[in-house]
């Protein structure tokens, strides 16, 4: 099932390359993407938020698989990412990228948290997918500031896209209405047109 189907599709930007940057308000671990990406800390640990959500609706799996992967890998540096099966969720795989902790901006944030992004893409492309549904990585617990989070994402999503081959929808699921018309501000989307 493809995301742009999906009754949540709100806004959209076209990233060239027939590739697409879509923003819905909703729950993510509800998206029927491919794959669906856990803001995830550095051991792929359940925690709170979009992680614990991931956790409790995908089974017990996905934990199992994280904690493989940081047996064999070590823990996840930021800005990188690692998939899993997706357990229960309507998504193939769960891409878990580590974003940064929000220290001011200087400590190399910016970076990081687009770094982020365009592993999970780069991962998602590697494992063949069409489509990728995001959280707001590192804007939860972590403290990013929405506004500079919204810039950064775009901007690590438009770059990405324009590089993949089978990876066509990015698909940034925000928590809520104020979340979705911040980050719909800053990258200058606009409503889809029905076809």
């Amino acid at each position: 099932m493809n995301p742009s189907e999906n009754k949540h599709s709100v806004l959209h930007l076209e990233v060239g390359n027939s590739a697409e940057i879509q923003l819905l308000a909703g729950d993510v671990t509800e998206i029927p993407a491919d794959a669906i990406v856990n803001a995830a800390n550095s051991e792929l640990e359940p925690g709170g938020g979009v992680c614990g959500a991931i956790h409790r609706k995908g089974g017990p799996v996905i934990a199992e698989e994280c904690r493989k992967i940081v047996r064999q890998r070590g823990p996840i540096p930021p800005g990188q990412a690692a998939a899993t099966t997706a357990g229960n969720l309507p998504a193939k795989y769960v891409i878990h990228a580590v974003g940064p902790i929000w220290r001011g901006g200087s400590a190399g944030e910016p970076e990081t948290l687009a770094g982020a992004y365009r592993s999970s893409v780069q991962i998602a492309e590697e494992l063949k997918l069409h489509s990728v549904a995001f959280p707001a990585i590192s804007t939860g617990i972590y403290g990013y500031p929405l506004e500079e989070a919204a810039k950064i994402a775009v901007a690590a999503l438009t770059q990405a896209l324009q590089r993949t081959e089978h990876v066509r929808l990015a698909s940034i699921v925000l928590f809520n209405q104020s979340a979705l018309d911040t980050f719909a501000r800053v990258a200058g989307a606009r409503q889809k047109v029905p076809r």
